[in-house]
């Protein structure tokens, strides 16, 4: 079950030695509800809720959530399991009550103790997960729990109410009481309801009472949540305009990281070490990104207990001296080392934080820059600045994951610092090349190899998964992801990786294939023309309407290129026809075929342009995916040759 941000942090430290409270302070079953089988408003849903409620009294340091929902189908019933992530250490669960009710009425109460299961840990930083399931849920079943929890009287910690949620609402209501923390630094929110004035203000604090709450939106290719999902989230701030907030927080983020990368004689001769005094600036630049991106990352690998670290003699990470010392260090840490040592090699570079596209969009009214998240450094050289990802583990030198790509953050300038946007990464970067060679047996069975040879994010994306995962892994999940990719009654198996630990060149995959790939209609067989693109699943078909933005990542060039030897005995009837879509400025798509005696060559290539698109441009995007699906339906028929005069 999603439950809201604040709930996640601010629902703490659940102890497992805590006996479980229940106690009977929930409404009374509603005839009408436990009889209802269906909402006329949300058509077809699985579940709805029935009512939620949010409270936050943040001067007196409480918070309690509340949630009445009704399984409508089986599906439904996967909200019996409740998951709350929370920040350890920091809060106390108060109370948890739980409850299933039949629709005969039958109420069993919840008496399982909940779960408290590590989700991720860093330096400083550890999140659990409280899980817990309502008991003996039913097709018509009322869910019902409520949690209470308290957090340290220093602490001022303001609500996000997550408004919209998984499946429809009937009603819900928000309430928050601010602490007083100053006169000068009042309560504040950010918020896209569609009607804002809804948000009631009075000497308490904040309240907001909303009815028929639609499910949040479930589309393809969705930009994240918090641009899209209905949601309220509130600060205290000093400023009441946006420019001179991020002015001051700006200059404070600066002199932090500038404090980090400061010069000193070890960088210096480190520098020097890893560079000679013939180089040219470029080749400085690239010669201190592999040194750094030699280094183990920590985020890819796991960061080193405390015991650990005294055994090892590695230094506290205080500066990027440290990090360089210590031969290791997370994402942040080593980007900002690349910094410290391009300086120290007399290179221009400047620091940027970004927030992550794949979690979350800038938002410059929410005053808060805990919302950055990753560094990159931009390198100015020649009158241009190039963009770099020190980073993250196997990027290329002047490329960024896609997730740092048009994002936006603070950066440091010549002139000052300021809020700033990267740019979007270049198709020609970002390429998949899939290449077959097929043997066809009269039959329409088949055997062949497959190569596939990637730059940019999909082999970043590989490379970091076998560092993450291992290569057995990887291998078994590249098999699947080809398994998808070839025509059904074809049998794919991954061969090996070919580049995989050397991020400066493509990365290639090889398979063998087996199996059944024609179909055969009398004296013809029928082979897919485009055989990695008959079976695919071509996004944004279905769907003719959209009601969210559209986020594809990153732009891309995919060709395919893919031989058949056709048998003795049969001939070349027809191959997929020469043509062209255009989508102006946005993508094409080419597909071209030839035969020479018993081979025939299929070349496909579809290139996109683009990455972030408003639902107003659906019907083009719509329209182009809708012709795509059409041509990537050709065919290759092969007819049994007339036997020769005589025979």
């Amino acid at each position: 079950m999603r439950t809201q941000p604040a709930a996640r942090a601010t629902l703490a430290a659940f102890i497992l030695g805590l006996p479980l409270v229940v106690r009977a302070d929930f409404p009374a079953p509603n005839p009408e509800e436990l009889k209802m089988t269906a909402e006329p408003k949300a058509a077809g849903t699985p579940a709805i809720y029935l009512d939620r409620e949010q409270i936050t009294i943040d001067n007196k340091h409480y918070e309690s959530l509340y949630e009445r929902i009704k399984v409508l189908t089986e599906k439904g019933k996967d909200l019996a399991t409740v998951r709350i992530p929370y920040e350890h250490g920091a809060y106390f669960v108060k109370d948890i009550e739980g409850r299933t009710i039949h629709a005969d009425g039958t109420v069993i109460p919840l008496t399982v103790k909940p779960s408290d299961l590590v989700d991720y840990k860093a330096k400083g930083v550890q999140l659990n997960m409280i899980v817990f399931t309502l008991p003996s849920v039913e097709v018509g079943s009322i869910l019902e729990y409520r949690i209470k929890f308290s957090y340290d009287n220093e602490t001022a910690i303001p609500p996000t109410w997550e408004v919209q949620q998984k499946y429809f609402t009937r009603e819900a209501h928000f309430e928050f009481h601010p602490t007083e923390v100053d006169g000068n630094r009042p309560p504040t929110f950010t918020t896209n309801l569609p009607d804002p004035k809804k948000i009631v203000k009075d000497k308490r604090g904040f309240t907001l009472d909303l009815t028929d709450i639609p499910a949040e939106p479930d589309e393809d290719w969705m930009p994240p949540l918090n641009t899209i999902n209905w949601r309220v989230q509130f600060y205290y701030t000093y400023f009441s305009d946006d420019s001179n907030y991020w002015q001051m927080s700006s200059g404070y983020w600066a002199d932090e990281v500038n404090d980090f990368v400061k010069p000193t004689p070890f960088l210096t001769k480190t520098a020097q070490d890893l560079t000679t005094a013939a180089d040219t600036p470029m080749v400085k630049a690239t010669k201190l990104y592999a040194a750094v991106m030699s280094l183990e990352n920590t985020d890819f690998t796991r960061a080193r207990s405390e015991a650990e670290r005294k055994k090892e003699k590695l230094h506290k990470i205080k500066s990027a001296e440290d990090v360089w010392k210590n031969q290791r260090g997370n994402s942040a840490g080593i980007a900002l080392l690349y910094m410290a040592l391009a300086r120290a090699a007399g290179l221009t570079v400047y620091p940027m934080q970004v927030v992550n596209r794949d979690r979350a969009i800038f938002d410059p009214d929410y005053h808060s820059d805990e919302q950055l998240d990753d560094y990159i450094v931009i390198l100015a050289m020649d009158g241009k600045e190039i963009y770099l990802d020190p980073g993250e583990k196997m990027c290329p030198f002047g490329q960024l994951h896609w997730r740092h790509t048009l994002a936006t953050g603070l950066r440091e300038a010549g002139s000052g610092t300021k809020v700033a946007r990267t740019p979007s990464g270049s198709y020609k970067n970002s390429t998949v090349q899939r290449i077959a060679e097929i043997d066809v047996a009269a039959d329409g069975s088949a055997t062949g190899t497959v190569r596939v040879v990637m730059t940019g994010p999909e082999s970043l994306h590989w490379r970091q998964a076998a560092i993450r995962d291992g290569s057995d892994a990887v291998k078994k999940d590249f098999n699947d992801a080809l398994k998808d990719a070839v025509p059904e009654g074809v049998h794919v198996e991954f061969d090996h990786f070919i580049n995989l630990d050397d991020y400066n060149s493509a990365l290639v995959a090889t398979a063998q294939i087996s199996g059944s790939i024609g179909a055969l209609t009398g004296k013809r067989l029928i082979l897919p023309g485009l055989f990695f693109a008959s079976h695919a699943r071509h996004p944004f078909v279905a769907a003719d309407k959209r009601v969210t933005p559209v986020d594809v990542h990153h732009p891309q060039i995919v060709d395919d290129d893919v031989t058949y030897r056709v048998p003795v005995g049969l001939s070349v009837e027809s191959a997929p026809q020469k043509m062209q879509i255009d989508w102006a400025q946005h993508g094409m798509l080419k597909i071209d075929s030839k035969t020479e005696g018993t081979t025939v060559n299929v070349v496909r290539s579809l290139a996109y342009n683009y990455v972030l698109l408003g639902a107003s441009d659906y019907v083009d995007l719509h329209g182009f995916y809708q012709k795509i699906a059409t041509a990537d339906q050709q065919q290759v028929v092969l007819a049994l040759a007339a036997p020769k005069q005589g025979q």
